[in-house]
């Protein structure tokens, strides 16, 4: 098993930046990718950014290119999501997802493991 846990989630205006973090334990050498969903109330998880754990290429919904950027840290097994120009519609619960890297794939993880998730609201 594989335990990711959240942290940075909060309240910021639009235009403002966040960064959300998610740090992974257990069997971590089961998984190469790890990347952030987000669920809006009444929708579905929505796939926001991944990044493969041996090459480091990344994937990116088309809603958050160019204002999100995810990196990791190998050695501590953690991946952050730097969040700027924050809009109220990137307003969710930002969920750690954590798997096997896809090429084919759209989101180009194949998720195994979730996180408890994290709030994030943008106020206009």
């Amino acid at each position: 098993q594989v335990q990711l846990v959240e942290s940075g989630g909060g309240l910021v205006q639009a235009g403002g930046s966040l960064r959300l973090s998610c740090a992974a334990s257990g069997r971590t050498g089961s998984i190469d990718a790890m990347g952030w969903f987000r669920q809006a109330p009444g929708e579905d998880h929505v796939f926001v950014a991944s990044i493969d754990w041996s090459g480091g290429i990344t994937n990116y919904a088309d809603s958050v290119k160019g204002r999100f950027t995810i990196s990791k840290d190998n050695v501590k097994n953690t991946v952050h999501l730097q969040m700027n120009s924050l809009k109220p519609e990137d307003t969710a619960v930002y969920y750690c997802a954590g798997g096997r890297y896809n090429y084919y794939h759209s989101s180009g993880l194949e998720v195994d493991y979730w996180g408890q998730g994290t709030q994030v609201t943008v106020s206009s």
